[in-house]
């Protein structure tokens, strides 16, 4: 069974940057499509980054466009979300989930628990 952990999250100043990162384990992990998604209170899950198991194609959300990047070590299964000048609106708990496919509306079958991302203006 495929088991994604989330870790890295923490409170930061505005301006500040995390990395997060998301282990897997019970997988080929070369195989997935990783993606990065987040709630913030009151508001539904949001995309925020995907990359594919050849570690080269990626795609961002526009809110974050330009200040996170996102990359992944297929030989120790994680992937790592760098986020830099974190905005209050960055707030959020932050998941990783796994993908069979590139496409845009692919379904994410594996979910983690989540890490709280908090950022003070």
């Amino acid at each position: 069974q495929v088991q994604l952990v989330e870790s890295g999250g923490g409170l930061v100043q505005a301006g500040g940057s995390l990395r997060l990162s998301c282990a897997a384990s019970g997988c080929t992990f070369g195989n997935y499509v990783i993606g990065w998604f987040r709630r913030a209170p009151g508001k539904e899950r949001e995309f925020v980054a995907r990359i594919h198991w050849n570690a080269v194609s990626t795609y961002f959300a526009d809110s974050v466009k330009g200040r996170f990047t996102i990359s992944r070590d297929n030989a120790k299964n994680t992937v790592y979300l760098q986020m830099d000048s974190l905005k209050p609106e960055d707030t959020a708990v932050y998941y990783c989930a796994a993908a069979r496919n590139w496409a845009t509306t692919a379904p994410y079958y594996y979910w983690g628990q989540g890490t709280q991302v908090t950022v003070s203006s």
